[in-house]
């Protein structure tokens, strides 16, 4: 062999042939893991421990470049060190190290064992103890790898305990006296070395010693532990005290090996890595209690079987599994049942069980006490059920799984199952159902493991449904399932049903829990907070979080983060499907109420402290029915709408199919200003397209204008101006029906803007002439600030700047009178705008900077990117196109999050321009073209119009034909539009000849 660590460190055949102390400490923890990837990480800490220096992976380096000069002296490969990224390795070859042929030899015996060849397994046995030359890794006083070596100095003793049962049943009780009396005082707190040498002694006659072993035994375990000797060994002492023990009495000590283990399903898919990582973690951290929670149906006893399969050789004495239908139509199995049942798997005739309870959990660990067993307790109800079952020592390994988190038991590590990844899921769905019929049809596949929502039980069952209809297309189920009478219906084979399991989980919840998981299932998104389950329950919000916490223990929800729940796609099925029959019409429209008025008044409260002074007092609002709530939710300010962002359009969507008409436009009303902000323009649109319609069916001329006016921002932000303005228009009529001057105002200062941006400026300036004559500055001097900055950006556009700057200036002395911080800023910005147009580029950038901070502190995404493209400007005219570029590739990224089409257009016509002032002629060419298609898509007309002068820009010292023609198409839509650009193109083209 060429490395041996059953005792001190070998290598090629030599003792402590590597001598320096940290080359030992790494190779040890290689050894230790041959044949697998040690991360540095690892070594790090076994060498230095706590106290890594700076230089430890070069260290770590040099130690293994060491080791590499070693082996080549000692005549071994130079591949048998492996280097990764991640770490290094040992490659040995088979019989290479003594640690692997201690366990293939030891496993040999116990397959003799169990075929009933005593004599041979004792033989191997011997001959894998004969490969130890003392503890393991001896002299080496890394913690690391004591730890480790520590596991393997426990195999030995288990493997020299299984060695002595062998040779007892072979009648050699004389010979193995006296090394059983050494290990015993070596590990005098084995129980089952001790019952041994009394049990060898006994064997040839020599009670009263065997009786003086158990004696020392006892009191050592007294002055020690302060604890009496297991049963298994106070039972072997009264019957050595009654004689029944004699030569050739050992067949009381003989153990067969129990294997009762429910088959391991073949189809075992998805859970590879969970696997893998469990059973690292049992095998490195010697775990003995191992908990796997999850929802019903997602494979929770499956996984438990495959990890107590893949370590059976390590856990050689017994596998035992037992139901403890925790969650099934049966009562759950009482501790007295289930151990009853586990001493007779474990080989204890039904007249020796105890009736007492306490007694069989004595006897149950007497029984596994100096035993490796692996216990499967499946399916437990509670901590309390399985406490009685748990062994006692470190030398079993328990397995629990069940429905519920089961917090209360010590020492228990948890892992909770996660859902299948799509590809796992489809590749489940192969294996039941034919992996050539689902890989033909890729799309259908992914729908229906996307409606099984990714749970293996729904996958399953969908895929015995394919398998039994062997006309069905996968589409066919696919449809089913999305058209069909309800997926859970769908999703049953046989007795088989997900809805069923759901149900049994259901059952275990107390009477308030029930109801709380019922109404939760009104909840239209999966996803919630424990403020809305309390507004919907109408509970204090203390009960409600004790409810859901019980909900989360059942695994009927879940809590991806502290405050936020979320239901599985099925499970909420199965809650509406509750909610029909265990609520009555009017308990379920009032909990409807209570939850759509918590979303309403909690973003409305956020919403007014976020929107401009002119906009944020168009919605007024009732005092809030939950106080408390809104007051626990509205703190939160951005990140609460962030967090609901799904759930507002399907909350929009309720209030209108539930008939809460005025809450349904009230609440995409609120939700507008963030969607807006924030570039969700089309959640905008859909949530005020819905509102539109309930607004119209109420009658109510007031909000259908109100609607009208924010949906058309949304087609105006997607660049659909003609859309935008004909909304506007209809919302203006409505508003001079009203007799509404202010709603009037309101509509014509958006008017501006929305004509300004389709380029009419002529019917944009009308507008803001008209705003500014409905209102007055005295009484209604934030509307008056508001419309001045859009009529200030207006005269900006035509070319008017020294108008623009004059209105900037009376906008910015109004904002800061009546402390608009906002347009003091937008002021600021317009202002440096004017300055670089007028040539001041100094001032300007003094101006443009301020209004970027804020425009950032703000989270104002496109007026950040409007600054940007100016800033940008900027460079390029002073000769800076780097930095230019630069600047506009940032605001191309504010706009895009923005999700403005046209600024998006904007930014990149610049970025072309900054590029060509580079010398990259070819890429700015490319990027006009691409937004000229889409302005043209868009009907932008200024932006094409820029893109057709960028183009020429770019052929002009190539192709001038193709130049002239392009900026004869930009003039021509400048002209059209009354831009100002239109000069520079007519300036070009005289140029040009």
């Amino acid at each position: 062999m060429r490395f041996g660590i059953l005792g001190p460190l070998r290598v090629g055949g030599g003792e402590s042939t590597v001598t320096a102390g940290r080359d030992r400490i790494v190779l040890a923890m290689l050894l230790l893991r041959a044949g697998r990837l040690v991360p540095v990480d690892e070594l790090v800490d076994a060498v230095w421990e706590e106290r890594p220096p700076a230089t430890a992976r070069a260290q770590l380096q040099t130690c293994v470049s060491r080791l590499r000069r070693r082996f080549a002296e000692l005549g071994l490969p130079p591949e048998t060190i492996i280097t990764d990224p991640v770490g290094y390795g040992v490659r040995a070859d088979p019989g290479g190290l003594d640690a692997e042929v201690f366990t293939r030899t030891v496993e040999a015996a116990r397959t003799a064992v169990a075929a009933g060849r005593q004599a041979e397994a004792g033989e191997l046995f011997r001959a894998a103890l004969a490969l130890w030359r003392g503890p393991a890794l001896g002299g080496i006083p890394s913690r690391s790898v004591r730890r480790r070596a520590q596991a393997l100095d426990e195999q030995r003793l288990t493997a020299l305990e299984e060695c002595v049962d062998v040779e007892l049943r072979l009648g050699r009780a004389a010979e193995l006296i006296e090394e059983l009396a050494e290990n015993v005082d070596q590990h005098p707190l084995r129980e089952r070395l001790r019952g041994q040498l009394m049990l060898a002694l006994s064997s040839v006659g020599r009670q009263a010693d065997a009786l003086a072993v158990y004696r020392e035994g006892r009191r050592f375990y007294a002055d020690e532990l302060g604890i009496e000797p297991g049963a298994e060994l106070q039972e072997l002492h009264q019957r050595v005290l009654a004689g029944d023990l004699a030569l050739g009495g050992s067949e009381e000590r003989s153990f067969t090996p129990v294997r009762a283990l429910p088959r391991a399903i073949d189809d075992f898919i998805g859970r590879q890595e969970t696997l893998a990582r469990l059973v690292k973690e049992i095998e490195e951290d010697d775990a003995r209690i191992q908990l796997i929670d999850g929802m019903a149906g997602s494979g929770k006893t499956t996984l438990a079987v495959h990890v107590a399969t893949a370590l059976a050789n390590r856990y050689p004495d017994a596998h035992l599994f037992i139901d403890l239908h925790g969650h099934s139509e049966r009562e759950p199995l009482p501790a007295a049942a289930a151990l009853a049942t586990l001493l007779r798997q474990f080989g204890v005739p039904g007249d020796r069980i105890p009736a007492d309870t306490d007694e069989r959990a004595a006897l149950w660990r007497s029984r596994l006490s100096g035993r490796r067993v692996i216990v499967v307790l499946d399916n437990a109800a509670s901590a309390a059920q399985v406490a009685p079952l748990l062994p006692s020592g470190r030398d079993s390994l328990t397995l629990i799984t069940s429905r519920r988190r089961l917090a209360g038991l010590d020492g228990g590590k948890p892992s909770s199952l996660a859902l299948l990844d799509p590809d796992e899921a489809v590749e489940l769905l192969g294996r039941v159902a034919g992996a050539d019929r689902v890989s033909a049809e890729p799309e259908a596949a992914i729908e229906v493991i996307t409606r099984c929502g990714h749970l293996p039980l729904a996958i399953r069952l969908a895929g015995a449904r394919l398998a039994h209809r062997p006309r069905w297309r996968v589409r066919d189920l696919a449809d089913r399932l999305a058209t069909g009478r309800d997926t859970l219906t769908e999703l049953s084979a046989g007795e088989r049903s997900v809805g069923q399991a759901f149900a049994l989980s259901y059952a275990q919840l107390d009477l308030d829990q029930q109801r709380m998981f019922r109404l939760l299932g009104l909840h239209p998104e999966g996803f919630f907070d424990d403020r809305a389950a309390a507004a919907v329950a109408d509970l204090p919000l203390p009960d409600a979080q004790d409810l859901l916490d019980g909900l989360v223990d059942a695994h009927l929800v879940d809590e991806p983060e502290a405050g936020r729940f979320r239901f599985h796609d099925l499970m909420r099925e199965y809650a509406r499907q509750l909610l029909g029959t265990g609520e009555t019409a009017a308990s379920r429209a009032a909990a409807t109420v209570r939850l759509l008025d918590h979303y309403l008044h909690v973003a409305h409260a956020i919403a007014s402290r976020m929107e401009p002074a002119a906009s944020r007092s168009a919605l007024v609002l009732p005092e809030p029915p939950r106080a408390d709530l809104v007051r626990a939710s509205a703190p939160e300010g951005t990140g609460w709408f962030d967090a609901n962002r799904a759930a507002l359009p399907a909350l929009v969507r309720l209030a209108a199919a539930e008939g809460q008409l005025e809450r349904c436009w009230q609440l995409a009303r609120t939700s507008w200003f963030y969607l807006f902000m924030h570039g969700h323009l089309d959640e905008l649109v859909d949530t005020h397209t819905v509102a539109l319609r309930a607004a119209e069916q109420l009658g109510d001329d007031g909000a259908v204008a109100t609607v009208q006016n924010y949906l058309s921002s949304g087609y105006f932000r997607l660049g659909r101006f003609p859309e935008a303005i004909e909304l506007m228009e209809l919302a203006l009529r409505l508003r001079q029906r009203l007799g509404d001057q202010r709603g009037e105002a309101t509509v014509r200062r958006n008017l501006t803007v929305a004509y300004g941006a389709n380029w009419q400026l002529a019917p944009a300036m009308a507008h803001a002439t008209a705003a500014l004559a409905l209102v007055s500055a005295g009484d209604q001097p934030v509307e008056v600030t508001a419309i001045l900055n859009n009529q200030a950006l207006l005269l900006l556009a035509w070319g008017r700047y020294p108008e623009s700057r004059q209105v900037s200036r009376r906008q910015l002395h109004l904002a800061r009178e009546i402390g608009d911080m906002n347009n003091v800023y937008n002021a600021l910005g317009h202002l440096g705008a004017v300055r670089a147009r007028l040539g001041d580029y100094p001032g300007a950038r003094r101006f443009l900077r301020l209004a970027l901070q804020f425009k950032r502190r703000e989270g104002n995404r496109f007026g950040e990117g409007e600054v940007l493209n100016e800033l940008g400007s900027i460079e390029r005219i002073l000769g800076r196109p780097e930095q230019a570029a630069m600047l506009h590739r940032e605001a191309l990224t504010a706009v895009a999050k923005s999700g403005d089409r046209v600024a998006a257009c904007t930014s990149r016509n610049l970025l072309a321009r900054a590029l060509l002032d580079q010398g990259d002629a070819a890429s700015a060419v490319d990027l006009h073209r691409r937004v000229l298609a889409e302005a043209v898509r868009m009907g932008a007309r200024h932006e094409q119009a820029r893109a057709l002068d960028g183009i020429a820009r770019c052929l002009r010292g190539t192709d001038p034909a193709a130049a002239r023609s392009h900026w004869f198409r930009a003039l021509a839509l400048f002209r059209q539009i009354e831009s100002p650009d239109q000069h520079e193109v007519e300036r070009l083209l005289a140029e040009l000849g």
